[in-house]
């Protein structure tokens, strides 16, 4: 079974989301999962900036989104973003964003992003040190 490392966090819809009749473009929503990523780096200590420090680059190369209902300006998502462990040099995590007030499922997806060196742009084979650590720090079994 793949170990998983889950982050939720909650985010309001703002008006410069929302299209002529207040409903979000669905573009957004992939802006959230990004908003995930980078709040579950913070959460559990490895942003974006530590990959650049370590001259690399984690470019998503799939992104898949399954929409359940819509969201307009003013509500109030919960964000779960959840880590899935591979043992291939890329990172791969599920979403599930919930409205906060009624629980209902909003949308779903999935993400992954590969391991490149910053400068070459080559793909890298294996995980790079820094990753193996912070796997052992937060994957305890």
């Amino acid at each position: 079974m793949q170990k998983r490392l889950t982050h939720t966090t909650e985010l309001e819809v703002k008006f410069s989301e929302a299209d002529p009749l207040g409903i979000v473009w669905h573009g957004h929503f992939i802006r959230y999962f990004e908003d995930g990523r980078e709040a579950f780096g913070e959460a559990f200590g490895i942003k974006y900036l530590d990959f650049y420090r370590s001259n690399i680059v984690v470019p998503v190369v799939k992104i898949d989104c399954d929409y359940k209902r819509i969201l307009r300006y003013g509500h109030r998502i919960r964000l779960e973003t959840t880590y899935i462990d591979s043992p291939a040099a890329k990172l791969l995590f599920e979403y599930a964003i919930y409205d906060a007030k009624t629980n209902e499922l909003v949308a779903s997806g999935k993400s992954m992003q590969v391991f490149m060196q910053r400068e070459s742009l080559e793909l890298m084979w294996t995980l790079p040190q820094f990753m193996i650590d912070w796997k052992q720090k937060w994957l305890k079994d």
